[in-house]
């Protein structure tokens, strides 16, 4: 259904430095360098697609985060989310929302939301039970 997303950024090392160990965690691997080059793909160990995308805007001005967009990143459990949340700050994210359920979402939903630093605003999350 999600071919890829495309999270803008006006330094792309620094940005590369940050999502790396994020998605390591989350299991994701970096893809080689593909045309254009000024790009920096991970895809799911499991998967060719869906693709999360870093680079700077096709129309060369500056990456902006919209007002109420996000980027929701599956993850296998809720260790994980508290790890990858964790990362994040570490790395000099600004947390919107520390790891915990949200049950006004559904039951099992357990969450971690944090700005990049680029000001893009990420969840991590995952679905499931704690045992499953």
């Amino acid at each position: 259904m999600i071919s890829h997303v495309f999270v803008g950024t006006n330094d792309q090392g620094r940005a590369s430095d940050f999502y790396t160990p994020i998605m390591d965690e989350l299991g994701w691997r970096r893809r080689h360098s593909e045309t254009p080059t000024h790009l920096v793909i991970w895809n799911p160990a499991t998967s060719t697609r869906p693709l999360f995308v870093l680079g700077p805007p096709f129309d060369g001005h500056a990456a902006d985060p919209g007002n109420g967009g996000m980027v929701a990143l599956l993850a296998p459990d809720r260790a994980t989310v508290d790890r990858a949340h964790a990362i994040a700050m570490t790395k000099g994210a600004t947390c919107e929302g520390a790891p915990g359920l949200r049950p006004q979402y559904h039951a099992n939903y357990y969450g971690a939301y944090f700005r990049d630093l680029d000001g893009n605003k990420i969840c991590i999350v995952c679905h499931e039970a704690e045992n499953s």
